[in-house]
Parts: structure tokens; sequence; C-alpha cells
């Protein structure tokens, strides 16, 4: 990809810390964005440590007045932003009967609004330049039916709708909108689904009692597999691929479009 500011949701976190390295490893100046400013700092400190040019900055996205600020900020006082990276994410596990209220609104809160805030507020900026890439990194759950998974398949599913949408209506600016659908991955959230140690071998196994099928590749993705396909999409090389989708699930979904 080019070098440029890319800002990146959900640093802290598996996917989202693998996506900062990667594109502060191709160049890029990487602003890591996360609402949990201790696991933040860790990871950057961590980059930096490396010779990688990561900025951190504490946000929740959740919170219109906190995104305006965050954008503003980084428009201000690092330059105007390129790439977006929607990474944030959270899973409530219920059968959709039990959810509660608060895990509903958690959900859509981060999975959903948070892409739409941050969405809006960075491609607002980018309109003007006629410039700019986005990737919002979903779940193959957003097209496949999943058990106690409801909330987050719904804001999943949402948070790819608003993505699509949102390309159409800027692809006359020349900024470009992309989503990456994640299967199992090795990274805490995919642990707290299974006992301690059981997570990899659980979802490459599938469970037909839960309509899960196996995963052919025969084993879980990393947090590179994802941020490797999103870097893809944020690069020149898909300078013409908008709209879309790309499944990284080991072919869990037998390829059914997401």
């Amino acid at each position: 990809m080019n070098t440029g500011i890319a800002l990146v949701s959900g640093a802290a976190g598996g996917i989202g810390a693998a996506v900062a390295r990667v594109l502060a490893e191709q160049g890029a100046t990487v602003v890591a964005v996360d609402r949990d400013e201790h696991r933040l700092a860790t990871v950057v400190g961590k980059l930096t440590a490396d010779g990688l040019p990561v900025l951190a900055h504490p946000a929740d996205v959740t919170s219109r007045a906190a995104v305006e600020a965050l954008v503003e900020a980084v428009e201000h006082d690092t330059g105007p932003i390129d790439h977006l990276v929607n990474a944030a994410g959270v899973l409530r596990l219920a059968e959709a009967r039990h959810l509660s209220d608060e895990d509903w609104h958690t959900t859509l809160a981060v999975n959903t609004t948070g892409v739409f805030l941050l969405s809006r507020a960075v491609v607002n900026r980018m309109v003007p330049r006629r410039r700019g890439a986005l990737v919002t990194v979903a779940s193959n759950a957003a097209a496949t039916a999943r058990t106690e998974m409801a909330a987050y398949a719904a804001s999943k599913a949402a948070a790819t709708a608003f993505t699509r949408c949102l390309g159409l209506e800027v692809a006359r600016h020349n900024i470009r909108c992309n989503v990456v659908a994640p299967g199992s991955t090795d990274t805490p959230m995919l642990h707290g689904m299974h006992p301690p140690g059981a997570a990899a071998s659980a979802a490459v196994a599938g469970n037909p009692a839960a309509y899960r099928t196996a995963i052919p590749l025969g084993k879980v993705a990393t947090p590179l597999d994802v941020a490797h396909a999103v870097r893809f999409l944020l690069s020149d090389q898909a300078g013409h691929i908008t709209l879309e989708t790309l499944t990284v699930d080991g072919g869990a979904t037998l390829g059914t479009p997401s």
C-alpha cells in the first residue's frame, strides 16, 4: 500500500493490533485507536519499540463527540487520513431470546454505531480530497446463521450493509469501501467462546449440534491472515475493488457469499 496515514480502531485487540503492525510495516503512519487505554499503550509500545510509526489515541468509538474530537485531532496534528480500518468489536454470547437489553445495545453500539460514526467522520474529510480507502472488519456470521450469536451477527450484517452503501455513495469521489469477513481467528474473542485450550481444535472440528461446519483448511486464521487481507484491500493493487466482501475463514462457510 502507499505510505500515508491509517487510522485503525480496535487496535488493542488481536486483529486490530495485527492490522496496525502490517500497515506500519508497509510504510504507513498508523493511528491506533481503542477505548482500553492500558492495553492500547502496551500494544503501541511494542510496535514503536520495533521502530514502527504508530501513535496511540485512546477513544470510545460509540461516542459521537469522542469520534469527532479524535478525527479532528489526527487531521490537525498528524495529517490527512488516507485509510480507515474499522476493527473495533465486541461479542456477547446468548440465545436470541435470552439476550439482555444491555448485551444487545452494547453489541450494536460498538460493532455498528462505531463503524457509522468513525466512517462518517473520516469519509467527510476524504471527500474534498477525492481520495481514500476504508475497510470494515465484519464476520462470516454476518451472512451465516450462528447459534448464540444473534446480536453479533446482526451487528456485523448491519456494518457490512452500511459499508457497502457508503462505498456506493462515495465511489464518485474516488473513495473505496470494502469489508473483510473473518471466521474463527486465534484471538481472545475466540478463546472466550470455548474451554481453556480447546478453542482452535473445537473451531476446526465444527459442531453439528450447533450447525457449525468444520474448517476445510484444517486450521483457524491468525490475526495476520486477516490483517494481510485488510492491507490488500487498502492497497493500490485493489484500486478497482470496492463494495466487496473478502471472506477469510478457511472455507468454513463453504464459499457462501457474505
